[in-house]
């Protein structure tokens, strides 16, 4: 009997490459609980619509991540300010969506509108690469997040 089949081989490779796969794809899930797990969560006191935090990425950090739970058809705003005293602004914003998707931008507003799906939303903060200098970059960031009922009028359309 052969040592050396080819359609042995074949097969052999063909689930090499599928474990490697496998193991590369529970390597990336496991990473993305780990930074789930760290994430800050935004915390909004009884009775109230809007949560402000601040923070500030030492140098050669280049994010932080926050975590926070809302409805299906609540209107939200997320801005990003300067934070004073900082030599550096941290203005990237990406909300990142329970559906997978994402929105956001530089500064300012980063997301206006009616939030498309019930569950837990994560926004990334995260410095400017092309326009930094690798110094403290600080933020503040506002969450406003309306109840539905005060959402209705504003998300009827979408």
């Amino acid at each position: 009997m052969p040592l050396f089949n080819p359609k042995n081989t074949s097969l052999s490779g063909r689930i090499m490459r599928a474990l490697a796969i496998g193991s590369a794809l529970v390597g990336i899930a496991m990473h993305s609980a780990l930074a789930q797990n760290s994430d800050d969560t935004i915390q909004f006191s009884k009775g109230t619509v809007t949560s402000v935090v601040t923070g500030k990425l030492a140098p050669h950090t280049d994010e932080q991540w926050y975590r926070f739970d809302a409805a299906s058809q609540q209107y939200a705003v997320i801005n990003i300010a300067p934070l004073a005293g900082t030599p550096e602004t941290a203005n990237i914003g990406v909300l990142y969506m329970p559906n997978g998707t994402q929105d956001g931008t530089k500064g300012g507003i980063i997301y206006q509108g009616c939030l498309p799906q019930t569950g837990e939303y994560r926004l990334r903060i995260a410095r400017n690469l092309m326009a930094t200098h690798s110094k403290t970059a600080g933020y503040k960031v506002e969450v406003m997040i309306l109840p539905k009922v005060a959402s209705q009028s504003l998300c009827k359309d979408t």
